[in-house]
């Protein structure tokens, strides 16, 4: 007969899976961001829409000087890239860091219909919006019939 019994909760095994569970987690979404499969160190976030004929695409860079930032196209891929000019005071240290910061680069695979070429970006209030512009030949147009 057993004096001391001890369930799963106690098992030191059991134990180090459920601490190994958690680290996964922790270093999967460490910032409590349920951004799914494609989440892991995406940084910084970005909305892509449609607005009339264009595709826009929004990007959060609170920090950044326009000067900080650098956009390029190559085909159909557009590359955001940027370092902060602003960091922590030489002899300074953080009480508190809660923002993802540092250097970046995100490229974008966009759709074939629009072109990369004719796209124009302006900095806002920490907000790049980045509108990229449909081709003339996918555009609809309309066609004159003469009589004959």
């Amino acid at each position: 007969m057993a004096l001391f019994r001890h369930g799963r909760e106690l098992d030191p095994a059991n134990a180090l899976f459920r601490l190994q569970g958690d680290l996964e987690r922790t270093f999967d979404s460490p910032f409590g961001h349920g951004l799914g499969l494609l989440g892991r160190g995406v940084h910084p976030p970005i909305n892509i829409f449609r607005s009339g004929e264009d595709i826009v695409l929004r990007i959060e860079v609170p920090g950044f000087a326009p000067a900080d930032l650098a956009l390029a196209s190559q085909g159909q891929t557009l590359t955001l890239s940027g370092k902060p000019s602003a960091q922590i005071p030489a002899g300074g240290a953080y009480h508190r860091r809660e923002r993802a910061g540092g250097a970046f680069s995100r490229s974008i695979q966009l759709p074939r219909e629009v072109d990369p070429a004719r796209a124009t970006a302006q900095c806002k209030h920490g907000v790049l919006t980045i509108r990229v512009p449909t081709r003339e030949e996918v555009k609809p147009r309309q066609i004159s019939i003469t009589g004959g």
